[in-house]
């Protein structure tokens, strides 16, 4: 069943993975064999019944937990992983936060808590985990970005520019770790069903205009991510770097 896309013997750290596109990537990696690292902001928020799922799937899985907002948190990860659990081959990084607001009314602390979350905390992360790869020769990096990398929105001005700064550190990492075989790539949703989009997708006037800007006419769930982000991990991506790959339904080519 597994094939292509085996992922025995590997350990996969999802920051974010509580909940919505995160916890469907975990479900996916545990489902292809791999072992995997739950993260979340604390203990509760969903994680307990997360982690006996997986464990049910017959694999090892450790929960770990750290607010992104804070400096520290990548280091509370790494020191908790440590503890008692094989550290990640596989780190995907999908934990962010996504605060609406005119771009002329953004307060500091709205700013400070978007940078801190979808974008130090990914470098610092990296940074964290990239040498163990390196050092073991093989390695899967991977960010979950997003289409406003390319079609910003007006109203989350800073969650744009994080997200596309999250990818030129994807493009500046992928050929400088290449030859340890160690490939860094980004996936970038669209439009998806998530608790984040629930409210205004609710509304009937916006969810026909977002359908009329989706090539396929329908809405992505968080389990259309996961092919894409299980192949990326496997040993059937390994002459693939430096990508992103749009998951959206085609909304960039318009």
């Amino acid at each position: 069943m597994k094939g292509l896309f085996d992922l025995s013997g590997k350990t996969a750290l999802v920051t974010g993975s509580n909940r919505g596109i995160g916890k469907a990537i975990l479900y996916s990696l545990a489902e292809y064999g791999a072992d995997v690292i739950l993260h979340c902001r604390k203990p509760g928020e969903n994680s307990e019944s997360v982690i006996a799922d997986i464990r049910n799937m017959g694999r090892k899985v450790k929960g770990v937990y750290a607010d992104l907002a804070n400096l520290n948190s990548a280091n509370q990860i790494y020191d908790q992983i440590v503890e008692d659990f094989k550290l990640p081959d596989i780190v995907i990084l999908n934990a962010s936060m996504q605060i609406r607001n005119q771009w002329t009314q953004i307060t500091d602390d709205e700013f400070d808590s978007q940078i801190n979350i979808n974008l130090r905390s990914s470098l610092k992360l990296a940074q964290l985990f990239v040498p163990h790869m390196q050092k073991n020769k093989w390695g899967r990096l991977i960010t979950i970005g997003s289409i406003q990398q390319i079609e910003p929105n007006k109203e989350m001005l800073v969650y744009a520019a994080t997200k596309d700064a999250v990818l030129n550190m994807v493009k500046l990492l992928a050929p400088m770790y290449a030859p340890y075989g160690v490939t860094v790539n980004n996936v970038a949703p669209g439009t998806i069903y998530t608790d984040r989009n629930k409210e205004v997708l609710a509304n009937s006037d916006f969810h026909e205009k977002i359908i009329n800007g989706i090539p396929v006419k329908f809405i992505g769930s968080p389990e259309d991510c996961t092919g894409t982000v299980v192949m990326l991990c496997s040993e059937s991506s390994r002459f693939i770097t430096g990508e992103n790959i749009f998951i959206d339904g085609g909304k960039h080519l318009l």
